[in-house]
């Protein structure tokens, strides 16, 4: 069985909607999925890149766009009432859902992006976080030291495998970045030749700046 590390922040709706259409795409295949919450600030500020929601024009296509494909994949999303917002508070739940030493569960993980991501109401209200904590029974206390840690840890680590961008998914020693990478995801896990061939590697084979077309 092959391990699929799955990078996400609950902040992102490509990663909402790319853990909903994981299970039916990666279905028959031999496969374990690792959820691994990172904080998605913290790794742009350390590419020294802006996201998506802080660029304008960029934000209402990002929305927009969103909007389109959760409707045309059948999965219900809403834009939450404030976005961006911090996720710290979220993603500290995660980690405290498990054990030092483990990532959280698809369940966690999938009740917190629906805290997000449906509904239309604001992702990090305070009470509605301790309500969401409170029916999460966290293992560890969120506001911990090593919860912290964790987080912090897990982004680090993310960003020395090379992950620049969320969702991202991580088998092997490739990476594949973004909803639309779920089919190229699932070719690279059925054994498609192209990976064996140029089509991988030409553009590794570029040097830094260069542009062919």
């Amino acid at each position: 069985m092959r391990t699929i590390d799955f990078y996400f922040d609950p902040i992102s709706p490509y990663a909402a909607l790319a853990f909903e259409r994981l299970p039916e795409a990666l279905a028959g295949r031999s496969v374990a999925v690792r959820y691994v919450p990172i904080l998605f600030g913290a790794m742009l500020k350390s590419l020294e890149h802006k996201g998506p929601a802080e660029i304008p024009g960029k934000r209402d296509w990002t929305y927009r766009q969103v909007l389109w494909q959760g409707h045309r994949m059948g999965i219900p999303l809403d834009l939450p009432a404030a976005h961006p917002f911090n996720p710290l508070g979220l993603l500290r739940l995660l980690w405290a859902t498990a054990d030092a030493g483990r990532t959280p569960g698809r369940y966690a993980v999938e009740r917190v992006l629906r805290h997000v991501w449906r509904g239309g109401e604001d992702a990090a209200d305070p009470a509605r976080l301790a309500a969401l904590t409170a029916d999460l029974a966290p293992r560890r206390d969120p506001a911990s030291d090593e919860v912290k840690a964790a987080v912090r840890e897990a982004t680090d680590a993310a960003i020395a495998r090379g992950v620049f961008g969320v969702p991202t998914m991580g088998v092997d020693d490739k990476l594949f970045w973004g909803l639309d990478a779920i089919d190229m995801l699932t070719g690279y896990l059925d054994g498609d030749a192209w990976f064996d061939g140029p089509g991988w590697a030409a553009a590794a084979a570029l040097p830094a700046g260069v542009r062919r077309g």
